[in-house]
C-alpha cells in the first residue's frame, strides 16, 4: 500500500501541473495585460477597406502613458483629427484647428457628433485585444499567431455605435515574449447611424512599438482643455458670517 501511495504522489502532481497549462486565451490575456502594465507605448492603427467603399479611413498613430495623457489621431483623406485623453477629458483638434473636447462636439450634428462619439467608444489597444480575446469562439495557435472567428455578440461590441446587422468577425494575436506585439481582427456587417445604413467590411492591424521609452506630449491649447476647472474661490463676505 505504501508502494501505491507514493507512485500515485507524483500522478496527483503531474495532474495539477497539466491542469495548470495556459490555454491560447490565456496567453493573449496575459500578453494584453503584460503590455497595459509597461509605463508607456506606441501603436500604429491601418484598416483595409473594399476599393468601392466611399469612405477611406487613413492610417491612426497613439501614444500612451499609464496613469498619464493618451494621444491618438484618425484621418479621411487629407483631414486629420488629433485628440488627446486624460481620465474623463479630452481635447480634439479637427481640421478647422479649434480645440475642443468631446463633451462640446456631442450636441452636434454630422462630424463633430461622429467624432465625439469615436472620442468616448476609444480602447487603447491593451484593453481592445483583452476585449477581442474575450469575444474570440475558440483561440487556437496558428503559425506564429493565435486566431479565432468571433462570436456575432462579440463582433458587435466592437462596432462601437450604431445599430448593427448581421455582424461578423475574426481576430489574430501576435505575441513576443509574453508581451502582445500585434493583433488584427475583421468585421462585416451593416451599421446605422444618424439615419444613414451602410456596409461595415473592414480589416483593423494595430502594431505596438517603443514600449517603455514612448512620451506623450501636449500643446499648451490642449492642456487647458485636459485641465480641470479650477474651484470658485470663497466669499470673503461669507466666511465671517
Amino acid at each position: 500500500m505504501k508502494k501505491l501511495a507514493c507512485l500515485s504522489v507524483p500522478l496527483i502532481l503531474a495532474g495539477s501541473l497539466c491542469a495548470a497549462d495556459p490555454t491560447p486565451k490565456d496567453n493573449v490575456t496575459a500578453a494584453a495585460r503584460k503590455l497595459g502594465d509597461q509605463s508607456s507605448y506606441s501603436w500604429k492603427q491601418t484598416v483595409v477597406v473594399p476599393e468601392d467603399m466611399p469612405f477611406k479611413p487613413g492610417p491612426t498613430e497613439g501614444k500612451l502613458e499609464k496613469g498619464g495623457v493618451t494621444y491618438f489621431t484618425f484621418s479621411f483623406g487629407e483631414a486629420t483629427t488629433k485628440i488627446f485623453l486624460k481620465g474623463a477629458d479630452s481635447a480634439i483638434n479637427g481640421p478647422d484647428g479649434d480645440w475642443r473636447s468631446a463633451k462640446e462636439l456631442e450636441g452636434e450634428e454630422g462630424p463633430g457628433r461622429f467624432v465625439s462619439s469615436l472620442v468616448k467608444a476609444f480602447r487603447p489597444p491593451d484593453k481592445q485585444a483583452t476585449e477581442l480575446a474575450d469575444a474570440a469562439k475558440e483561440l487556437k495557435p496558428e503559425g506564429d499567431a493565435i486566431s479565432s472567428e468571433l462570436t456575432d455578440e462579440g463582433a458587435k461590441k466592437q462596432f462601437r455605435f450604431g445599430n448593427v446587422t448581421n455582424p461578423k468577425g475574426a481576430v489574430k494575436f501576435w505575441i513576443k515574449d509574453g508581451q502582445l506585439t500585434k493583433y488584427r481582427y475583421k468585421l462585416t456587417g451593416k451599421a446605422e447611424f444618424n439615419g444613414n445604413e451602410f456596409d461595415v467590411d473592414r480589416e483593423t492591424t494595430v502594431e505596438i512599438s517603443a514600449v517603455g521609452t514612448t512620451k506623450v506630449e501636449v500643446p499648451a491649447e490642449a492642456k487647458k482643455k485636459l485641465e480641470p476647472a479650477p474651484a470658485p474661490a470663497a466669499d470673503p463676505a461669507k466666511k465671517d458670517k
